[in-house]
């Protein structure tokens, strides 16, 4: 396959390829730009949008979903989104194998980063022509040359653009998983007695993994240093795709120095196939920040299986997936903000700002009372019968658990009319009533010209 041309931003609204493809319906986003925290309640934002996201179906029933949680501006996160046409125009359909069909995510990752440190040619190239002069101080930089230092800031900015991502792939009936940095993946899915199970697909990247606290530790680096802090070099990730300066520039900073080689990769984890069955309900993928403000305005351990639980709260409430997703990110947002409101005169760690937000919501087979028109009958990744959504949506009171802990959503019954003799359903409302005193109003004569008609 010939290299790929970087494409436009996902969301640009002229000229993108990928409005030509078929957008999965049964899919919900929910999102919310970033926002500072003021004492006015005015809402101000801190940058522009930073997130992406998509939903597609491709041929012979393939499914593509993925989120793009940008840092330091939109270029990485959008560049990212190339990992769309990479899958696209894969051969995957020719895959048979799991270890295949992984090793085509894994590559499509890897091309995605290669072309992406070579659309910044330019910016390293612009780099070199602004240098300190030798033996002076930044601060004396800032009073002698500041449009030197200002430069240095503005390029340094751009090549520190990075994107922590999570992906989906449904192929053949098969749930594959992918990320880089600590945006998470969770699959709903209910067990024998209709409980269900929040499973984790993703990895977390980050300092609080051992695993990654062990590879970084092999390269040189010291485990009581990185234990310690929270950032490695400028960013929370371990991985990610771009970011320039703690990849091929990480000898800048101090605590990245002793690396051996680049710390920060843009190799992801990758899992299944996870064969989809009728267990499977729903899936969800998101940006770090809504896990992140819940735990923080929460205290909660258990933020997954927090997250699951609203969305089951809000499958009742909601006409429409989207409804669902933004539903959830919503009350996520004024939970962030009222825990705030009402700690920062007291705490003053609290953070004074939140990221941006996003989520997708995919359903598989969970009822949704309310739906204007229900995506589980749409549904091509499921085998359910009639009878069998009948019998799913008398038993939407499921119960979410984790390993450690049990919590028990409230009860709610759903009645499912039944078809009459005359093969009509029965009328939902009583209109009796009304024609009773239409029949009063009609003998004093005061019903209008058209009742007859």
């Amino acid at each position: 396959m010939k290299p790929l041309k970087p494409l436009d931003p996902i969301y640009k609204s002229q000229g993108n390829w990928t409005d030509a493809l078929t957008v999965c319906k049964n899919t919900g986003i929910g999102y919310s730009t970033n926002q500072i925290y003021r004492e006015d309640g005015n809402p101000q934002e801190d940058h522009p949008y930073e997130d992406c996201s998509c939903h597609y179906e491709f041929q012979n029933g393939m499914c593509w979903y993925a989120v793009f949680d940008g840092h330091e501006g939109k270029k990485a996160p959008h560049f990212s989104s190339q990992l769309t046409a990479e899958i696209y125009f894969s051969q995957l359909a020719e895959k048979k194998t799991d270890e295949d069909v992984r090793e085509i995510i894994r590559q499509a990752f890897i091309s995605v980063e290669s072309g992406y440190m070579q659309s910044i040619g330019d910016l390293l190239a612009e780099r070199l022509q602004y240098e300190i002069p030798e033996g002076m101080s930044w601060y004396e930089a800032y009073r002698k040359v500041p449009h030197i230092v200002e430069n240095i800031k503005r390029i340094n900015c751009a090549l520190s653009s990075g994107a922590a991502v999570a992906v989906a792939l449904i192929h053949n009936n098969k749930l594959y998983v992918a990320n880089v940095g600590n945006c998470r993946v969770l699959l709903c899915k209910t067990d024998a007695n209709s409980v269900l199970k929040v499973v984790q697909l993703s990895v977390d990247h980050d300092l609080k993994n051992e695993d990654e606290l062990l590879r970084l530790e092999q390269l040189g680096m010291k485990r009581k240093d990185l234990t310690n802090s929270k950032y490695l070099g400028n960013q929370e990730n371990t991985r990610c795709i771009g970011n320039y300066l703690v990849k091929g520039g990480h000898k800048e900073f101090e605590d990245l120095s002793t690396a051996t080689q680049e710390p920060v990769l843009a190799e992801p984890d990758i899992h299944g196939g996870i064969v989809l069955d009728d267990s499977c309900r729903f899936l969800l993928l998101m940006t770090a920040e809504l896990y992140k403000t819940i735990e923080e305005a929460t205290g909660t351990d258990q933020v997954n299986k927090y997250i699951a639980q609203c969305v089951v709260e809000q499958f009742r409430e909601q006409a429409t997936l989207t409804g669902v997703a933004q539903a959830v990110v919503d009350k996520a947002v004024r939970l962030h903000h009222d825990w705030y409101m009402s700690n920062s005169n007291s705490d003053k760690s609290c953070s004074a700002k939140r990221e941006d937000i996003t989520l997708v919501l995919r359903n598989f087979n969970y009822p949704m009372p309310h739906a204007i028109k229900s995506p589980s009958t749409a549904s091509s990744n499921s085998s359910l019968t009639q009878n069998t959504l009948i019998e799913s949506v008398n038993s939407a009171n499921s119960t979410i658990r984790s390993s450690d802990a049990t919590s028990t959503s409230t009860n709610r019954t759903i009645k499912i009319k039944e078809i009459g003799p005359d093969q009509k359903v029965k009328a939902y409302v009583d209109f009796s009533v009304f024609y009773r005193n239409a029949e009063i109003v009609s003998k004093t004569g005061a019903l209008p010209d058209w009742w007859d008609s």
